[in-house]
């Protein structure tokens, strides 16, 4: 199969609204949550977020357009223009029917759905926006990138919940090995910190509860975890056909070898407690990579902060890169410090694990104090750790029992 390769990236965080800063601020360890500030959070048990802090979308949009766009789909127009950016690519250079676009969303337009509803309710229908429809619906975030940059190749969307970016930028992958496209613009994105997204997590219990210190609230690992923090943001990866990227003398940050996608087959929110979807798709994506367990050197988890999911995990990467291997393999949750961002964490995690390649160093899991006896590998605890990595693999496992996992490594 033809080569793909990354070779742009941005993103758009709660510790930062570029890639580099972000990446940055993890390295350092620096948390971006918080107490919840977008709503009121009197009604809810849970009082902490991860927010994006002062995104102004008119950086990359014209006022006109903004209020015509939910702020999922703000966010997905911005990081692509910053990965095109960083990037290189001349577009007006580009045979545009070869540049694709495909960016998911776990959950789409809240913002648009609880604001329009309101108005109906109060004003009548023909008060609603036009625009609410194209405003809300999860599609319109490759949408709106398409039109706005001028990408006329395969265009589409996934929606498989927390595992939505992993999904769609090894979805993409497969596009430009296949030959369909030898550009594609893929990631995540999500904006749903409203009374509706953020008190449906509250009444299922799943959100953590530590008001009173919410900097160290998110606690992937941690024998005293109790529950995830809500965060909202985007990534964006620019994946190229190697010949295509060698040809314009591109930056090359590393290349994506594999790609692995299951299911658990189990409960609609839980995982199955084997670990064994997560440990198949984690020996698919390195099976797809022509890898050897042994092969790889860090695993960005996905690492919730939640009971069930951290334990799993663990079990499940201990089953896949064998027990042995498992425990010298560094491993970390970036979750501890950006949240959970739902639809774009897979994509931001993505990101931080082919900037852990560039750099060779391993992000850390903060809030790291309690060992938990069932959590017991190297979680690269608070401080970040300068290691050899060449070869990385980032798990994504979402509601629905859909687990994807992404394998990467040193472009040579």
């Amino acid at each position: 199969m033809r080569r793909v390769v990354v070779t742009g990236i941005g993103m758009i965080t709660p510790v930062a609204n570029t890639a580099e800063d972000s990446w940055k601020a993890l390295v350092r360890g620096q948390s971006g949550t918080g107490l919840l500030t977008q709503i009121d959070a009197t009604p809810f048990n849970s009082k902490v977020a991860a927010e994006v802090k002062n995104f102004d979308p008119t950086a990359y949009l014209s006022l006109k357009d903004a209020r015509k766009t939910d702020r999922f789909v703000q966010f997905a127009i911005a990081c692509s223009k910053m990965a095109l950016d960083d990037s290189g690519i001349d577009v007006s250079k580009e045979d545009p029917y070869r540049i694709g676009t495909l960016i998911g969303t776990g959950i789409g337009g809240l913002h648009t759905i609880e604001a329009q509803y309101k108005i109906m309710t109060e004003k009548g229908p023909d008060r609603l926006s036009p625009f609410t429809i194209p405003m809300l619906i999860v599609n319109m975030a490759p949408g709106q990138v398409s039109i706005t940059f001028g990408f006329k190749g395969p265009n589409s969307c996934v929606a498989t919940a927390c595992a939505t970016g992993s999904n769609a930028i090894g979805d993409a992958m497969r596009l430009i090995q296949r030959g369909d496209a030898d550009m594609m613009f893929s990631g995540g994105t999500e904006a749903c910190i409203t009374n509706l997204g953020f008190g449906g997590f509250d009444a299922m219990k799943a959100l953590s509860t530590l008001n009173d210190a919410p900097e160290k609230a998110s606690r992937p690992f941690d024998k005293t975890r109790s529950g995830f923090v809500m965060g909202e943001g985007c990534g964006i990866v620019v994946l190229e056909e190697l010949q295509h990227a060698l040809k314009r003398n591109a930056k090359i940050y590393a290349e994506i070898v594999g790609y692995g996608m299951t299911a658990d087959a189990y409960h609609i929110t839980g995982q199955d407690p084997t670990g064994e979807g997560a440990m198949r798709c984690m020996q698919l994506a390195i099976k797809d990579g022509g890898l050897k367990p042994e092969d790889v050197d860090y695993v960005n988890a996905h690492g919730t902060s939640t009971d069930i999911n951290d334990r799993c995990e663990t079990l499940a990467i201990k089953r896949a890169l064998g027990e042995s291997h498992a425990r010298k393999v560094l491993i970390s949750s970036t979750k501890s410090m950006t949240g959970h961002l739902l639809g774009a964490a897979g994509a931001i995690e993505a990101i931080a694990g082919i900037l852990a390649i560039r750099d060779q160093v391993a992000p850390p899991t903060i809030n790291y104090s309690t060992p938990d006896p069932d959590c017991d590998l190297n979680y690269v605890p608070n401080q970040a750790q300068q290691s050899k990595i060449e070869v990385v693999i980032s798990n994504s496992l979402g509601f629905g029992g859909h687990n994807a996992c992404l394998a990467f490594k040193k472009y040579r």
